[in-house]
């Protein structure tokens, strides 16, 4: 009997965005899943080597904010020069007092699971990346070879 597949599609390349896939992949390869992740357009900046997401408070509502900002701080205020930073600060922060891991270390963890690491060439052809930017073991491929897996997957999540 064959494992069962997880595909996930990873499309955004901030801090907070970029935990569900690892997670997901890893814990799912934990499990005994195959797992594969294709990386396109925004999701590509999580394969760099020197990985420099931020969090983007500003648009997302439901981002629970420090010392109860969300009850006086106006969204707006979000964008204030320097404020992504300082956001993205205080989150990291938060997340390594909770014994979150970080990333790169979720990002190594799956490696390790073997879970696939794919990233989509149309993508790095379009937004002129170099291989050497990004982490060693990747795949390049295009969606049709991405449905390959996908198509016969348990679990396919776009993220």
């Amino acid at each position: 009997m064959s494992n069962k597949k997880l595909a996930i599609i990873a499309t955004k390349g901030t801090l907070d965005w970029g935990y569900p896939p690892f997670i997901l992949a890893s814990t799912a390869a934990a499990l005994g899943y195959d797992v594969e992740i294709f990386f396109t357009f925004y999701g590509l900046q999580l394969l760099k080597k020197k990985m420099k997401v931020q969090v983007s408070p500003l648009g997302n509502p439901g981002m629970p904010m420090p010392m109860g900002m969300d009850k006086w701080f106006p969204v707006i205020g979000t964008a204030i020069p320097g404020m992504q930073s300082i956001m993205t600060m205080m989150m990291k922060s938060k997340m390594k007092s909770k014994g979150v891991a970080s990333l790169e270390e979720l990002r190594e963890l799956c490696i390790e699971a073997d879970v696939k690491i794919t990233a989509c060439q149309m993508t790095v052809d379009l937004f002129d990346f170099e291989p050497s930017e990004l982490i060693d073991g990747v795949n390049y491929a295009g969606a049709a070879k991405f449905f390959e897996f996908a198509g016969d997957s348990d679990i396919c999540l776009y993220i």
